[in-house]
């Protein structure tokens, strides 16, 4: 609970040098599907990611994704979300909101002020250069089936 008694969202998994890392209880995946092979990513706890599986919940998100730069793939979500930039270096399977309305998927490396929602788990960076391919690709995002124990 929050200060106010609030039920928070989330629980923290670890705290290291004073940071806290947090996972969202039942909303921290996302299945991305890119022609038959499903990646499978974990979001980080901001509001950005909140926000995108809020959108998520209600129906399944598809994204027209270009190449760009020969390092990343990107495409409009059709929605402004909050933005929480910070100087970052991205690396493959890192997923990105740049400007507040665009999902960047990294299959190499960069460094700019970003908003970072995720990482896709479980492929290396050659099988996601792989499932990327070359040039355009549509993804269609999902909430992941939450585990039960």
């Amino acid at each position: 609970m929050d200060g106010n008694g609030a039920h928070l969202p989330a629980k923290i998994t670890s705290v290291t040098g004073g940071r806290r890392t947090y996972i969202m209880e039942g909303k921290n995946k996302i299945n991305i599907q890119i022609g038959e092979n499903v990646l499978t990513a974990t979001l980080v706890e901001n509001s950005s990611a909140e926000e995108l599986f809020a959108m998520l919940e209600a129906g399944p998100l598809t994204i027209h994704m270009n190449d760009y730069a020969g390092m990343e793939k990107v495409g409009s979500i059709g929605k402004l979300l909050p933005t929480n930039d910070q100087h970052i270096k991205a690396k493959p399977c890192d997923l990105i909101l740049y400007l507040g309305d665009s999902l960047v998927i990294y299959y190499e490396s960069n460094s700019w002020n970003f908003t970072r929602l995720g990482r896709i788990e479980g492929v290396t960076q050659k099988e996601l250069k792989m499932i990327l391919g070359r040039g355009d690709v549509t993804a269609v995002l999902t909430p992941a089936e939450k585990e039960t124990n």
